[in-house]
């Protein structure tokens, strides 16, 4: 489970217990760096304030009041332009769309300790979206976004019409995750982050994001439109390692929930996905839960929404269709 997305190298991990007293040179170096990378890499969106904090958000496609909402939610180490690079050009014309940046990640501020909880990130952004007037809309989750998503449901049913599970992670799991987030519960966690800003080269986020596509390719010009590494920023790093290290307890607290549910539910998912488990996850909601419709895609991988775009465009469009309370 989120085994792939391991940024920095063993021998980095090995070295940030030597290194650990060398903040002074390390962080001048990561400072720079991330100096850099937000330059390049700027909002696409607006800012909307929400307990003094920022979220970030865009809006696009529809106007308001003329199409239902669609709201995009994405995943680990991600930020919104995962969406932008391709899917909202696709569905612009048939829905107002608001894509968001979830808290910590990308230009959303951080909660603390408190945005651990997927319903707690599911809070702060119906706050945000609240505010642009958002109704019933139909709620995209991919990856951990699919964790909010269904926390967006348990908090507000009777407002949502709809959510669709792009390789959702959404129930329990037993097997551990991966050495990154192990070593980000010890005392190493923070000189590790340090040396991963300072140190790691945008190709090693490459050969991290080549790997969460497989085995479909990565896109032509993805790697340059995605950003992948602002999810190198140290505040980036610690919100991400945080939030999925708490997301098995997090997600064995909810689920036993799920069954209250009977908002329609769209399922896509690869059975090829080495990232979130086909068996595990969304099997499991559909057997669980009548109202979920479960797509399964032959040799796909954990990015559905790039490699398979007409499976996930079909499920948007069937949640449309069964869309309650509009």
């Amino acid at each position: 489970m989120f085994g792939s997305f391991t940024l920095p190298s063993l021998a980095m991990l090995a070295a940030a217990t030597t290194l650990a007293g060398c903040a002074a040179l390390v962080d001048p170096r990561a400072d720079r760096r991330e100096a850099e990378w937000v330059t390049a890499f700027p909002p696409v969106g607006q800012i909307v304030t929400v307990e003094g904090r920022r979220v970030h958000v865009l809006e696009t496609g529809r106007a308001r009041g003329t199409a239902p909402d669609l709201v995009l939610i994405h995943g680990a180490n991600g930020n919104l332009r995962d969406f932008t690079f391709d899917l909202v050009a696709r569905l612009e014309g048939e829905f107002r769309i608001l894509a968001v940046d979830r808290p910590g990640l990308g230009w959303t501020d951080s909660w603390g300790e408190a945005d651990s909880n997927p319903e707690e990130q599911a809070r702060i952004l119906r706050a945000a979206l609240g505010q642009l007037g958002v109704d019933h809309p139909i709620v995209v989750g991919h990856s951990y976004g699919g964790a909010v998503a269904m926390g967006w449901a348990l908090q507000a049913e009777d407002q949502t019409g709809a959510l669709v599970l792009l390789a959702g992670a959404t129930y329990p799991w037993e097997s551990g995750l991966g050495l990154w987030y192990r070593i980000n519960d010890t005392a190493l966690g923070r000189p590790g982050r340090a040396l991963a800003s300072a140190f790691v080269p945008p190709s090693a986020v490459d050969t991290v994001l080549t790997s969460v596509f497989s085995p479909a390719p990565m896109p032509e010009g993805y790697a340059q439109h995605f950003g992948g590494v602002l999810s190198l920023r140290r505040s980036s790093q610690e919100a991400n390692t945080r939030q999925v290290n708490a997301l098995l307890d997090n997600l064995t607290r909810m689920q036993p929930r799920y069954a209250a549910l009977t908002l329609p539910i769209e399922i896509v998912h690869g059975d090829a996905d080495t990232i979130v488990g086909l068996e595990i996850h969304s099997r499991r909601m559909a057997a669980d839960l009548p109202n979920a419709h479960l797509t399964v895609i032959e040799g796909a991988g954990h990015m559905p929404h790039h490699s398979h775009p007409d499976a996930v465009l079909a499920a948007i469009r069937r949640a449309r269709d069964r869309r309650s309370g509009s």
